[in-house]
């Protein structure tokens, strides 16, 4: 039997192994880098080369956004203050989410997931809220997950370390980095 299609949106190398390999028992996954939040742009450009090298050496289809910097800053306008898992921060994940919803459409991919929510500095309800939201407007189904759930993030981790990945201390914006490089 042939699988159903799934584009899963990928932060990072790092919180991928895990979803991808769970994921990947019932969907053909095609990863989807679309993260203009990160900054600065030489950040970008380590983590799109993590996820290259995940891709390659497990024979998955990857597809790239453009590091849109300028649109994002515009997007979280008037929100720079906002706390950690704030506004600013629903803004962002809406951002990549209505992205990757518009890639899968323009791809015929029938379903979209993110390993966003398998952070546990990130509030999985609110971005599968976010995701359901913008879904409705599109033929993509969006799989409620929370991958953090059993273990996730310390088995993605755990999967990780096969692959020696970077780990980046910050979630990519420049204010969660200045919020790290304060402490």
């Amino acid at each position: 039997m042939e699988k159903k299609k799934l584009l899963l949106h990928v932060c990072c190398a790092p919180c991928s192994p895990y979803v991808v390999d769970l994921l990947s028992q019932d969907y053909e996954v095609t990863l989807f880098f679309y993260n203009p939040n990160i900054q600065p742009e030489p950040e970008y450009n380590i983590r799109l080369k993590e996820i290259k090298r995940f891709a390659e050496e497990n024979n998955l289809k990857l597809i790239t956004g453009d590091y849109e910097i300028d649109k994002w800053t515009d997007y979280i306008k008037g929100l720079e203050h906002e706390p950690e898992k704030g506004k600013r921060c629903e803004q962002c994940f809406k951002l990549r989410l209505e992205t990757s919803l518009k890639k899968a459409e323009e791809n015929s991919i029938a379903y979209l997931t993110t390993t966003l929510t398998v952070s546990p500095h990130k509030d999985a309800n609110n971005i599968n809220r976010i995701a359901q939201e913008l879904a409705e407007n599109c033929k993509v189904d969006f799989l409620n997950e929370n991958f953090k759930k059993n273990d996730g993030f310390k088995k993605t981790n755990l999967m990780g370390k096969k692959y020696n990945f970077y780990r980046q201390n910050y979630c990519g914006c420049v204010y969660s980095r200045k919020k790290i490089v304060k402490k």
